[in-house]
């Protein structure tokens, strides 16, 4: 028969093994995790000093914009996609390219060729100012918007701040008018048996979550935060457009109009193409593209800088607070 102080001895060789065991299990975990964080960092290195290479290389000095000579030219800038913050229509980007052809000495005319569904009010108020301003510390610089596909909301917005504005027959032109939409989710959790769970400070704070019934007082409120931005929309056009504007029921109802409607409407001055403005109206045929886009260099680095946060975050267990 084994004696209790064999039995003891086992258990504690067991214990023995299982402490031995544990021991080597975190060691490996340790290498593996420790692996992996040079894995990260070395490729880490990797595409910095890809990223280094292709800035001292010529490719990666371009800055986005035509070569500028010094032959008189029009200035060309491209107003395309939706206008918001981070965009490539956005006003940061917009604002830029315009006080560049303005300060050359040699443009004799800033053309903005806009292909546009529109977007931020505030962006385009932004970029609609910024116009106007530098307009009158340069009289002797016209600026003319030529509309493509389309010139739309916020996009007509900034056209408006033009001298005049210029668009295809079958360009889509207007919709000033203001929308905001969402969803209502209520009935849906009511069907599910789950229960909506909110907690705020302030009797308003959570007036559009779609997962609550919608109140008439907020409804009012909201609606009457759009309007005030739709007037705001309609005076910046008349102050534009001045008595260019033919007086109609649904100028301002948020329709959109073919360019040929539009010329009839007075939201357009004629019918033409940047090349064409520059040629005939400007009458400096050559064109400076003084559009301000982003180096494939600075992509690069902006994905990276956003690459590495993320990584960063994900393994420190790191998130911004946040005011909702």
């Amino acid at each position: 028969m084994i004696g209790r102080d064999e039995i003891a001895d086992q258990k504690d060789d067991r214990k023995a093994w299982q402490l031995l065991e544990k021991t080597l299990l975190a060691s490996v975990q340790e290498q593996r995790r420790a692996r992996r964080w040079g894995i990260f960092f070395k490729s880490l290195t990797f595409l910095y000093l890809i990223g280094v290479l292709f800035l001292v290389s010529p490719l990666g000095q371009l800055e986005g914009a035509g070569s500028v000579g010094n032959k008189p030219h029009t200035a060309l800038i491209e107003v395309r996609g939706t206008i918001a913050d981070r965009q490539e229509a956005s006003a940061d980007n917009l604002v830029t390219s315009l006080r560049r052809a303005f300060k050359d000495e040699q443009t004799r005319a800033v053309v903005l060729r806009i292909n546009s569904p529109g977007g931020s009010p505030v962006q385009a108020g932004y970029v609609y100012d910024e116009i106007r301003r530098l307009r009158d510390l340069h009289p002797d610089v016209p600026v003319y918007a030529v509309i493509a596909d389309m010139g739309a909301s916020g996009a007509y917005y900034i056209a408006a701040a033009a001298d005049q504005i210029f668009a295809d027959k079958a360009s889509l032109v207007g919709s000033i008018g203001v929308t905001a939409a969402g969803f209502g989710f209520v009935e849906t959790l009511d069907k599910l048996g789950v229960e909506r769970r909110t907690y705020t400070a302030g009797e308003h704070k959570a007036f559009l979550d779609p997962f609550q019934p919608e109140r008439e007082d907020e409804r009012e409120f909201w609606q009457s935060v759009l309007g005030t931005t739709h007037r705001q929309f309609i005076d910046q056009v008349r102050k534009g457009r001045g008595d260019r504007l033919k007086e109609h029921p649904d100028l301002f109802s948020g329709l959109v109009w073919s360019g040929e409607q539009a010329l009839e409407l007075g939201l357009v001055d004629g019918l033409s193409s940047a090349s064409a403005v520059a040629r005939d109206l400007v009458g400096v045929e050559e064109m400076v593209d003084f559009t301000h886009r982003e180096s494939p260099f600075q992509r690069f680095s902006r994905q990276l800088g956003t690459s590495i946060g993320n990584t960063l975050a994900m393994h420190l267990g790191l998130s911004a607070p946040q005011l909702r």
